[in-house]
């Protein structure tokens, strides 16, 4: 399992691709906060809500000076149908070899039903606009987390 990150630490550099296909890179929101949050599967319960819950935040977060990124492991197809099918705003990238999911310590040993499993963990860091994360969050719930992380960061509803 990777090491956690701590506020503090820089952000792991990412270029990944989005479910359009354009590559996305971290360093593309230089001198821009951006909130990256890393989800299991697309199309399932859980991570609909949260990219729904996002997405249904996106204005507001941009006029609190956050941009928006969501990362699985799914392929940039998924992604589109999810994007589609639930109508979403936020930016998705795939990271099929979990590289940039292993970089944030999103992905390592949970607990499943009873059992202890390897799989991604449901994180989110907050990036300043210099790369460095003031915010880094794991196993973090699906249902209510934008509202939460609002809270977290300061923000009005």
């Amino acid at each position: 399992m990777s090491d956690r990150l701590e506020p503090g630490d820089k952000a792991p550099e990412f270029s990944l691709p989005d479910d359009a296909g354009a590559t996305v890179a971290l360093a593309d929101f230089a001198g821009r906060k951006v909130i990256a949050y890393f989800y299991p599967a697309a199309m399932t319960p859980g991570c609909t809500t949260q990219a729904c819950d996002f997405s249904d935040s996106l204005e507001s977060l941009r006029r609190d000076g956050y941009e928006v990124v969501g990362i699985s492991k799914d392929s940039p197809t998924k992604l589109a149908k999810f994007r589609e099918r639930d109508h979403l705003t936020i930016r998705l990238l795939s990271d099929e070899d979990l590289s940039v999911h292993r970089a944030y310590g999103s992905y390592g040993e949970k607990k499943l039903y009873g059992k202890t499993v390897e799989g991604v963990l449901r994180s989110t860091f907050v990036i300043d606009e210099q790369g460095e994360i003031t915010h880094a969050l794991y196993n973090v719930k699906a249902t209510g987390h934008v509202a939460k992380l609002r809270r977290d960061l300061g923000l009005g509803g």
